[in-house]
């Protein structure tokens, strides 16, 4: 699909119903709205739906929506009824009443994807007959059934909601009266008096790019229902930003939320969906990142949009979301302290360490105590110095290269040329000389200081490049099954007819399998093992439109165990080539950026073997299938001698594996290492090579630095991920294999080696978010300090239309 083909599906997806602006809640000023009904409605049955952006998890339990027991004193957990984000990340569905804790929903999973929009819908009917039914909880579209406490309330049971008693959107109460607020963004509210719904009353799945997405609720609302869109921000009154728009006149009163031009402008145009409005643009916006590297004295507040470094950090924050093409224009205004550094930080090679922006080879920053700009901890002179209340505008055009610094609209002239890679905005103060500093942050959700220079846009998905890929699982899918020893057709969710199938069993121990359709079928080779290529007619039978079909063979289709099978999508046909002394057949998807290729040799000792791609590869996996050597890989963050295996063993090096030579756009390059193995050409022997490029929005492959921490690093993908296998590349480690069919929502656990035989386990715990992934244990294989790992992921869906997990 090409990239305008997929721009003009996504307007299309897009522009059905649009979300015009939501309301920023500052924890820092506790802000909130609050409304108390004059007479009370069904307190039985009702519905709350609203469209919500998590900005932090305080140490307190933080309230999305509640009502209160007015005369209580203590403001105990049994004088409420409400939603709460609880300050380990979970969502707490209480129903409280007359002091009385009626009923509770504590998740298991858990809610810290700070990079975009949660949808989530709240049930209350205790009118129905069945006491499960009586609370539910649904997060983007889906019905939430895993719970760490579930105790429902007996039947026609009255809650707080709804009845005359104070109501509150984004304020919490504590034992003691005290305030622990929500903060982050909110949007699209609608509370439906006396009839219990689910989210297909407010929300849908988008037939284009397969994401839920808001629709206009078109149903009654009821005599204390209400409709709570923020749109109208003229000033900050019941009346306007706290309007009802249902008809019914049930306004809410703003406390501590500013339409005040400067950095606490509250009414943002961070929505969850997408359009272009004229001017900055309207979608998922740019915010500072809370999951990416940040020391204990970084703090980040006010809905992700203001950073603040003690005496004792130098390193700050960076954005949520990296470019690597286009015009982009964002500010800093300088809010206070001593000294900052703004500018940008490469989002492949991010800053680790306690050090400035510009600290290193792949930032480069602006500095407020001399004017200098600094790259590779050089400073050279450059621009005006700067200080509190001044605004920095930066303008980075990635198609050429450059970075433009701003001082209160004021060019400061381009600071740095010859710019390319994926770049992310960056903050921090400094360490020499030393002081704390506070800087607000504009990625254009409210009103820029300044106006951009011509061409040049705001950070936020609207104005992302469209990708060619909307669905991911149309070319890669991870599909789960359950075997009945017999003939089984599995499907994945794609309607896609896989060209690679990965099979292994979870819930015990066997090989893996791998399975293409240029080898065919019956041919079995096994990523745990050095094993020549098997045949078995009782494996794939057949590669169908929409999954495939496989025997009674028991690896992978023994009665009631569990397993999954990981599918690519290539072309479907294969083509003969011939060059030199190298026959291959070539099987190739360069939209995907995909290829299977097999080959084998008549006498040669170096060849060149086409791939298909039209790009370089960024990960080469090659296993002979005659022979019992190990399977050879060559990753894009190794040169062109070095190599890795489907072993424990780390990253080595033999002269010649690869003919010393980087894969180009069109072949990768073989011949006999130096140590004599057979791992990629020799003569009489036949191998097959599974081929990767890159494709923006759909897969990544890249390297990352361990920290030894359980808030581990965060890596930066462009999509939310379906797949990821991670190897240490400088140590012995496993290769962890982790999926979103497996592990359906967060924190994500369940593991395969693809270097072992052994049942999937739950060691190694992970985040899966809308841009990346977020590592969550420390362990040798994954995360230890200092360590290099390497991975390959693909998509669920491209950042541009994801919603947050």
């Amino acid at each position: 699909m090409s990239a305008v083909n997929a721009a003009a599906l996504l307007a299309a997806a897009g522009g059905d119903y649009q979300i015009s602006r939501s309301v920023r809640l500052r924890s820092s000023a506790s802000a909130y709205f609050n409304r108390t009904p004059a007479s009370a409605g069904s307190r039985t049955t009702w519905t709350w739906s609203g469209w919500v952006k998590i900005g932090a998890i305080s140490a307190n339990d933080n309230s999305v929506f509640m009502a209160l027991n007015n005369t209580s004193g203590a403001y105990a957990v049994n004088d409420w009824s409400g939603l709460f984000l609880r300050n380990n990340a979970v969502l707490d569905f209480l129903v409280g009443n007359g002091g009385t804790l009626n009923g509770r929903l504590t998740t298991s999973q858990v809610f810290r994807d700070f990079s975009a929009w949660y949808h989530i819908v709240v049930t209350y009917d205790s009118t129905n007959a069945t006491n499960t039914e009586r609370m539910r909880l649904y997060v983007n579209g889906s019905r939430v059934t895993a719970f760490s406490t579930a105790t429902y309330p007996a039947q026609n049971t009255n809650s707080y909601l709804n009845s005359t008693n104070s109501h509150f959107i984004g304020q919490n109460w504590l034992s003691g009266a005290t305030q622990s607020p929500f903060d982050g963004y909110i949007t699209e509210v609608n509370f439906i008096d006396g009839q219990a719904l689910t989210p297909s009353s407010f929300g849908e799945t988008d037939a284009i790019t397969g994401v839920w997405k808001p629709k206009k609720y078109a149903g009654t609302y009821g005599t204390n229902g209400f409709y709570l869109n923020f749109s109208d921000n003229s000033s900050n009154t019941a009346t306007t930003i706290g309007k009802d728009n249902s008809g019914n006149g049930n306004n809410w009163t703003p406390n501590n939320i500013s339409v005040t031009a400067g950095v606490t402008y509250d009414s943002m145009l961070d929505v969850p969906t997408l359009y272009a409005d004229g001017g900055n643009g309207r979608g998922n916006y740019c915010t500072l990142n809370p999951l990416g590297y940040k020391p204990s004295a970084t703090t980040i507040t006010q809905a992700n949009l203001r950073v603040t470094t003690n005496t004792s950090s130098a390193f700050g924050a960076v954005g949520s979301i990296a470019v690597d093409s286009g015009k982009w224009y964002w500010e800093a205004t300088f809010a206070g302290g001593q000294y900052m550094v703004v500018g940008i930080s490469s989002a492949t090679t991010p800053i680790t360490t306690d050090t400035l922006v510009g600290g290193t080879a792949t930032s480069y920053g602006y500095y407020s105590g001399n004017g200098q700009k600094v790259n590779n901890n050089s400073g050279v002179s450059y621009g005006a110095t700067y200080t509190t209340n001044d605004v920095i505008g930066m303008a980075l055009d990635l198609d050429a290269g450059t970075l433009t610094f701003y001082k209160n609209g004021t060019t400061q002239g381009t600071a740095f040329t010859s710019l390319s890679g994926l770049f992310t905005p960056a903050f921090s103060d400094v360490d020499t000389p030393s002081g704390a500093c506070d800087i607000a942050v504009n990625f254009g959700q409210r009103p820029f200081a300044y106006t951009p220079p011509t061409g040049f846009k705001a950070l936020n998905t609207q104005n992302l490049p469209a990708p060619t890929i909307l669905k991911g699982n149309k070319y890669f899918d991870a599909t789960t099954y359950t075997g009945n020893g017999s003939t089984l057709t599995v499907t994945n969710g794609g309607a896609m007819q896989p060209d690679l199938v990965w099979m292994k069993a979870r819930n015990t121990t066997d090989w893996h399998y791998l399975i293409d359709a240029v080898r065919g079928g019956s041919k079995i080779l096994y990523s745990n093992t050095t094993s020549v290529e098997a045949t078995d007619a009782t494996a794939v039978q057949s590669f169908n439109s929409n999954g495939f079909t496989i025997g009674n063979n028991a690896p992978i289709n023994t009665n009631a165990n569990t397993y999954v099978g990981w599918q690519w999508k290539a072309n479907g046909s294969a083509v003969t080539n011939t060059s030199g002394s190298i026959t291959s057949q070539v099987n190739a998807n360069p939209t995907a950026g995909f290829s299977v290729v097999t080959y084998s040799t008549t006498g040669a000792s170096t060849a060149t073997i086409g791939h298909g791609l039209g790009a370089a590869p960024k990960m080469i996996i090659v296993k002979i299938r005659n022979g019992t050597n190990t399977w050879a890989i060559w990753h894009s963050a190794f040169g062109a001698d070095e190599w890795i295996f489907f072993t424990t063993t780390a990253k080595g090096t033999a002269s010649g594996g690869w003919n010393s030579t980087l894969p180009t756009s069109s072949v990768f390059s073989v011949g006999n290492p130096a140590s004599g193995n057979t791992w990629t050409t020799t003569t009489g022997y036949n191998y097959v090579a599974y081929c990767f490029s890159e494709v923006a929005g759909f897969s990544k492959f890249g390297s990352y630095t361990g920290n030894g921490s359980a808030d581990g690093p965060f890596v930066f993908c462009g999509f939310r991920p379906r797949y990821i296998m991670i190897k240490r590349s400088d140590s012995n480690s496993d290769w962890i294999i982790k999926d979103t069919a497996r592990s359906p929502f967060n924190t994500m656990n369940e593991r395969i080696d693809a270097n072992g035989s052994g049942a999937e386990n739950s060691y190694f715990q992970m985040d899966v978010t809308a841009n990346g992934f977020k590592v969550r244990h420390a362990g040798a294989d994954h995360n230890v300090n200092g360590g290099t790992y390497i991975f390959m992921a693909f998509a669920e869906s491209p950042f541009k239309n994801s919603l947050a997990r």
